[in-house]
């Protein structure tokens, strides 16, 4: 579904990836784990096409993306929950799911009953504005705005940060059953170990702009992957 070859980006002189190469399938779950500052964050914004690579190639379905602006790669499938979650304070529920519709054609944008079915809190609260939301309310709501998109590939920046327990289980959830119910390429930028070892099926460790580690969840539990991951 999605591959990353060689990719190198640079923020002035600063190397911020440095030949990175990953892949994402479709129905799996692939989990980038890292410190703070390695990269991860820069990684999913060159994917989404937030950054442009100084070098290296990223191809979606076969196709490469290398010139194609974010707004294309949404309407290719390419859904992104940002890091902080970057809702609209002032919209309501409602018009913040609908500003997902960008990339549909005209007899697509409806949101989807699954959302609903995912997060029901939101459509208690469809009328309310998106600022008025808890921070784990305000994520499941970053996610079913990218939902809305139809995606083929969904990618989640760090979706666990800052939100209570109980909703980190709903999201675990949700990305479980978006993985076995509907077939989608899940990429997860996690630093929680735990959520990113009940559901990866893949996993990266970046460290210093590079991966470093590729392999299956079970890995994790070695002392030279903890180390790698040890602030």
């Amino acid at each position: 579904m999605l591959e990353v070859n060689d990719a190198v980006l640079h923020y002035g002189a600063a190397e911020a990836l440095r030949g990175v190469s990953l892949r994402a399938d479709a129905g799996k779950i692939t989990c980038v784990l890292g410190r703070n500052g390695v990269g991860k964050t820069s990684l999913m914004r060159s994917i989404v096409g937030q950054h442009r690579l100084t070098s290296g190639t990223v191809a979606f379905e076969g196709k490469a993306l290398d010139r194609s602006a974010a707004y294309d790669r949404a309407r290719s499938g390419i859904s992104f929950v940002p890091q902080g979650r970057e809702i609209f304070p002032l919209l309501t529920v409602q018009e913040n799911l609908e500003t997902g519709f960008a990339p549909l054609k005209r007899g697509e944008r409806t949101v989807p009953e699954h959302v609903f079915e995912l997060f029901p809190v939101l459509k208690q609260m469809l009328a309310r504005r998106g600022g008025d939301l808890s921070g784990g309310q305000q994520q499941q709501l970053a996610i079913g705005r990218a939902l809305v998109m139809r995606p083929k590939l969904l990618v989640l920046d760090e979706p666990t940060e800052g939100i209570q327990p109980s909703i980190i289980k709903d999201i675990g959830r949700a990305i479980r059953y978006l993985r076995d119910t509907a077939g989608i390429a899940v990429l997860l930028v996690e630093q929680y170990l735990d959520f990113c070892r009940e559901l990866a099926d893949v996993v990266y460790i970046m460290d210093r702009g590079r991966i470093v580690h590729t392999g299956a969840a079970g890995d994790l539990d070695t002392p030279e992957i903890r180390k790698l991951l040890t602030v």
